[in-house]
């Protein structure tokens, strides 16, 4: 597996909105983050584009602008576990009431609609993805940004964001709260970072916070090395070199 580094990042909560804000949480963090009502502002969109799109992708677009800044810089990875959840959720209330359904509503709700959206918005044509891997959304955005290095992209941008299920699902989710969303710009490094996938395990994650956070600690260097286990099967973060 390629050995990385974070080069740049980004990340964007209500109530955390700077660099310093994030350095300081991740140093002690505290679970669940702030609530508030902010949305990320996002002034890099035209304010016509800007309005149709919902406070998740907001903050999605906004940290990787952050991370990527101004010129493209190689592939993109958008990683989520639930995605659009709360746009499709509202669009299945109104087909049950018989109700017209939005065309745009419709196309903001699939799970590529974030890197479909940042895609358009700069005129980039490079290779974009969109993953999903129940808790472990962020880990597989890393690696598939890892083979995207293995190809030859001499950097590959990860954009994670997650946010709290809506009524009826929330009984599904183990660590609910605010929308919050992360990006990293990667590349290889003789020796740094990597991520090893492990084997099923019943055991629980090293960390207390959501997977997706844990894993914005663990590569802004706030862990030396972390391991998310599942029944399906793990992750272990570690630092050399």
């Amino acid at each position: 597996m390629t050995d990385f580094r974070v080069c740049r990042w980004a990340a964007w909560a209500p109530g955390l909105e700077t660099p310093e804000a994030w350095g300081a949480w991740l140093a002690e963090p505290v679970w669940p983050l702030p609530a508030a009502d902010a949305v990320a502002p996002l002034a890099e969109v035209p304010a016509m584009t800007r309005r149709r799109i919902d406070p998740l992708g907001r903050a999605a677009l906004q940290v990787a602008w952050w991370a990527q800044g101004a010129e493209p810089t190689g592939p993109v990875v958008f990683a989520s576990r639930w995605g659009e959840i709360a746009r499709s959720v509202a669009l299945l209330r109104q087909l049950s009431q018989g109700e017209p359904l939005s065309p745009t509503a419709f196309s903001l709700s699939v799970h590529n609609a974030s890197s479909a959206v940042y895609s358009i918005a700069r005129g980039d044509t490079a290779n974009y993805s969109a993953v999903s891997a129940g808790p472990a959304s962020a880990a597989a955005g890393v690696c598939e940004a890892l083979g995207l290095l293995a190809q030859g992209a001499p950097q590959v941008l990860v954009i994670s964001v997650e946010s709290a299920l809506p009524e009826p699902y929330q009984g599904f989710e183990r660590h609910p709260g605010p929308i919050r969303a992360w990006a990293v710009l990667l590349e290889p490094a003789d020796a740094g970072l990597r991520l090893r996938a492990t084997a099923p395990s019943p055991a629980t994650d090293d960390a207390e916070l959501p997977p997706d956070l844990a894993t914005l600690q663990f590569l802004v260097g706030q862990t030396p090395q972390w391991r998310q286990n599942s029944a399906q099967g793990g992750w272990l973060w570690s630092r050399h070199g």
